[in-house]
């Protein structure tokens, strides 16, 4: 009877230890959540607050009781933020789309088919990975300039069509379908082209989703490219739209119509994720787990 007892204390104390545990993991949990949401808090609510309530506020107040849309009215008026969105657009889908052709036929050669130098030329192309993008933007601007493309879409998009790093996380994740398919469908008489469209890209789904989302959220925070190969506003994607908005618009001072901007240009990004977050989780983890 004593030892039943004994073994029910100690129960209930492991237990009280577990909750315990777990407890203090979901505090730390939480106040890490709130620093890291506080900026966008912050962000929302400057933007709904009018400008002269921003400016009289000598200690910031974390809420305000006359929200107002005005600052949103504005980032559209007082710049082309239309224009921008329109022009990130453009540059996100055909950006996206000629980078996903290039790494797809990219990924299939380096994990299915045979020529000579293959692991040597992977090992060599895997190297670029090591070179720095600022080395890149440099090299890139040159030839872009010399080429006469500055201020056109294709100065734009051709240095963002190839990407090492998603290269070779769908080359892992292509070496993960067993050859005997691939050696299957060549006896069958298939092209490795059909091969590649009916049997690796439907498998590979995942991946190829994760991929193109990165991609997309890539492009529509590219400012440093951009900002470096465009100075006609006409060219100008969101994010040099708002260092347009910041000189030539609302002016520095104006920082709730700053803010309404920001949130307009970010809200696509988020809804995106959070969309398909799960799928960009189980893509990075099934691309980099070979066997």
């Amino acid at each position: 009877m004593a030892n039943q007892v004994d073994y029910e204390r100690i129960g209930r104390a492991a237990r009280a230890r577990s909750l315990a545990g777990k407890a203090v993991i979901y505090a730390l949990l939480t106040l890490w959540a709130l620093m890291v949401l506080f900026p966008f808090y912050w962000m929302v609510l400057s933007s709904v607050k009018s400008y002269s309530a921003y400016n009289s506020e000598y200690v910031p107040r974390f809420f305000t009781l006359s929200p107002t849309l005005q600052n949103y009215a504005d980032a559209f008026t007082a710049v082309s933020l239309g224009r921008y969105f329109l022009n990130t657009l453009i540059f996100t889908l055909v950006t996206t789309a000629v980078m996903l052709a290039v790494v797809v036929l990219a990924a299939f050669a380096f994990a299915r088919l045979e020529f000579k130098g293959k692991n040597i030329a992977f090992t060599l192309f895997l190297s670029l990975m090591m070179i720095p993008n600022e080395l890149v933007v440099i090299t890139n601007f040159v030839t872009i300039t010399n080429l006469g493309l500055r201020n056109t879409f294709t100065g734009l998009i051709l240095p963002s069509v190839t990407s090492v790093f998603y290269i070779y996380l769908l080359k892992e994740n292509f070496e993960q379908i067993p050859g005997e398919l691939y050696r299957a469908a060549k006896v069958d008489g298939t092209s490795d082209f059909k091969y590649l469209l009916r049997v690796m890209l439907p498998i590979s789904q995942p991946t190829i989703v994760t991929i193109t989302i990165l991609k997309i959220i890539e492009c529509w925070n590219a400012y440093v490219w951009p900002r470096l190969i465009t100075d006609n506003e006409a060219y100008f994607l969101v994010s040099n739209g708002i260092q347009e908005i910041r000189e030539n618009g609302f002016g520095r001072e104006n920082i709730p119509a700053m803010m309404a901007a920001v949130v307009v240009i970010s809200v696509p990004l988020i809804v995106l994720f959070l969309i398909f977050h799960k799928k960009i989780m189980a893509g990075v983890s099934r691309g980099g787990t070979k066997g």
